[in-house]
């Protein structure tokens, strides 16, 4: 993957994080949208956290989908107790050499040497707390695809923390934790803000902003340094490509290379060939979701469906989705909730999975993408895919 550095863009969140600008809210926390493989991991770990380091800031990095088996409350804790180690540890080796057991950090939390690095007893509150007095630097803690924290009790009790940990650790002016939070989901990552219960009430989410223009001419930079039999390249013909990706740079430059290979045995222009791979790609995905769906039993097909019409207002027992069930089975006898239920833990436990479920019991579309599918078909009155058989069949279930 070819480097690409958006050192504005990072160095602007920046400013906003410390709250040097006269507008916004990030340094109470910067909610980031984007969808997947948009680049949203490669510039917050490329470009936003090395210029937090820059700006004389401890970072923290977590990625919550990293490891899907271990609850996101730990992954989170685990993080901040591997930054936190190598401060305690100096501090550590001074209290051995001169025959103490214990420390005591900037006077309030006394941490056992023989333990140090480890969050036994200390809550994520204290172990920020200690980070950054230990440091002596403001802290900021980057959780991508933070929405998952929901899906634990552990992880929205980290959630909760965090937010507690701010109040605590900042006050008017002075912002001693920054708390980053990206999601490629943004009805999930809503979740975490939009109601009074949410620990972050009351925040904006932000939609982070495409790859576009300025990478495409950098793009074409290359390409005309490496290959000036192909100068000039076509901008406008490419920029179209590479939306028809959705903007995702890694389809667009594995396609890309292999336009520009040698072997690809390409006769006339490239620009078309990127067009025609953009196509391919998109037909490519929509027949993966039109396929999953088609796969699915009757009843499974129709809370689905409710699903991706309802978007967040989606509840699955209420009297009218059951009504809607019923319809689109064409079953004889109501659907029950416990029906319903079933099916909602069927398309949970796929591969890959096609329903999330937060610790609090709410449903949502597992991949977004599912969602700009349904609408473009709806638009275009082909929805809902047709099976060879039909649409959807009674379930006898």
């Amino acid at each position: 993957m070819i480097a690409y550095p958006r050192t504005a863009l990072a160095d602007e969140l920046v400013h906003q994080l410390q709250g040097k600008t006269a507008f916004g809210d990030a340094q109470n926390g910067l909610f980031l949208a984007a969808p997947r493989r948009t680049g949203k991991t490669t510039f917050l770990r490329g470009d936003l956290c090395p210029a937090l380091e820059k700006a004389d800031v401890v970072v923290v990095y977590v990625d919550l989908w990293a490891d899907a088996a271990r609850d996101p409350g730990v992954l989170i804790a685990d993080a901040i107790g591997r930054a936190l180690q190598p401060h305690l540890g100096m501090i550590a080796r001074a209290a051995k050499k001169s025959g103490l057991n214990k420390v005591s950090l900037a006077g309030w939390l006394d941490v056992d040497t023989s333990r140090i690095g480890k969050l036994d007893g200390l809550t994520l509150v204290d172990a920020l707390r200690a980070l950054h007095e230990t440091a002596g630097k403001p802290v900021a803690l980057v959780i991508d695809e933070a929405q998952h924290a929901l899906t634990s009790e552990a992880g929205e009790a980290a959630m909760t923390a965090l937010k507690s940990a701010r109040d605590q650790l900042n006050r008017p002016g002075v912002v001693n934790l920054m708390l980053v939070m990206s999601g490629s989901d943004r009805d999930k990552l809503l979740r975490l803000v939009n109601t009074n219960g949410s620990p972050f009430y009351g925040s904006q989410i932000k939609t982070m902003p495409a790859l576009g223009q300025d990478f495409i001419a950098h793009i074409v930079q290359l390409i005309e340094a490496q290959r000036p039999d192909l100068a000039p390249v076509n901008k406008a013909t490419l920029q179209a490509a590479f939306e028809g990706f959705g903007n995702r740079p890694q389809f667009f430059m594995e396609a890309l290379g292999q336009v520009l290979s040698p072997l690809a045995a390409l006769t006339g222009r490239f620009e078309p060939a990127m067009l025609q791979a953009a196509a391919q790609r998109q037909q490519d995905d929509e027949g993966q979701m039109e396929s999953d769906y088609l796969g699915l039993k009757p009843q499974e097909q129709a809370v689905l469906w409710r699903m991706l019409e309802q978007g967040p207002r989606f509840r699955p027992y209420d009297a009218e989705a059951l009504r809607f069930y019923r319809e689109k089975t064409g079953r004889d006898k109501a659907v029950t909730p416990q029906q319903a239920q079933n099916a909602l833990e069927s398309l949970r436990q796929r591969t890959p999975a096609l329903v999330w479920k937060s610790a609090r019991g709410e449903y949502a579309v597992e991949d977004a993408a599912m969602h700009r599918w349904y609408e473009t078909r709806t638009a275009a009155g082909t929805w809902p895919p047709l099976s060879r058989q039909g649409n959807l069949l009674p379930d006898n279930e």
